[in-house]
């Protein structure tokens, strides 16, 4: 599965998420391992997290 990354790697201190592609530090560290079916809960999270943390900074 592609990686969600796209080379906007900075992250959210308050979230812990990265303003890029909205996973933590643990989920871009463990997804060349991770299985398709974990790759895919993880993706299934973004769309909501990219939506908080853009309401955040708009704040």
């Amino acid at each position: 599965m592609k990686s969600p990354c796209n080379d906007i790697c900075t992250i959210d201190r308050p979230s812990g998420l990265c303003l890029g592609c909205g996973r933590s530090l643990a989920e871009i560290g463990e997804w060349g391992t991770a299985t398709d079916e974990r790759q895919q809960e993880i993706l299934s999270l973004l769309p909501a997290r990219m939506e908080a943390l853009a309401g955040a900074l708009k704040r």
